[in-house]
């Protein structure tokens, strides 16, 4: 079996904000398919939020820097940015790659510099002000889950 034409995907939190949001982001990325999570900066711990227990249900990464993130990214993944910037395709035309990783920022910072530098794609949806980053992260997955094409 070659892992390279199977779809996977994986979703995760740069420098998250509040505790809560991992939890409710990890549930939801149970429910909807995610093959792992992860988080860059800040440390996970045992969320009242996360009521699946999907930290003990699927592989969970922690990364203490952006670099060491993006150098153990899965072979033939593609780093998706979330991120409300004139650059990012709009989510609602765009192709999720067969396999690929998400990354959400804060929602007081966003996603660093760096993190918007090195993705291979950004995108964005309708949204008058910027939203909670569990939801973000639910409303993409969700996105990922309709019959439309893979890049």
């Amino acid at each position: 079996m070659n892992n390279l034409t199977n779809e996977f995907f994986g979703i995760g939190i740069q420098n998250g904000k509040t505790p809560e949001n991992l939890g409710v982001l990890w549930r939801s990325a149970q429910n909807l398919g995610a093959s792992f999570i992860f988080t860059i900066g800040n440390r996970y711990s045992k969320q009242a939020c996360d009521t699946h227990n999907a930290v003990k249900s699927m592989p969970y990464f922690h990364y203490d820097t952006f670099e060491d993130f993006f150098n153990n990214l899965p072979k033939g993944a593609r780093l998706v940015g979330v991120e409300l910037t004139e650059e990012a395709e709009n989510l609602e035309s765009f192709h999720h790659p067969r396999r690929c990783v998400y990354l959400l920022g804060a929602e007081d910072h966003g996603l660093s510099k760096q993190a918007i530098q090195k993705s291979h794609f950004l995108v964005k949806f309708k949204s008058q002000l910027s939203l909670n980053v569990s939801v973000a992260g639910s409303i993409v997955m969700y996105d990922r889950g309709l019959a439309k094409p893979r890049s």
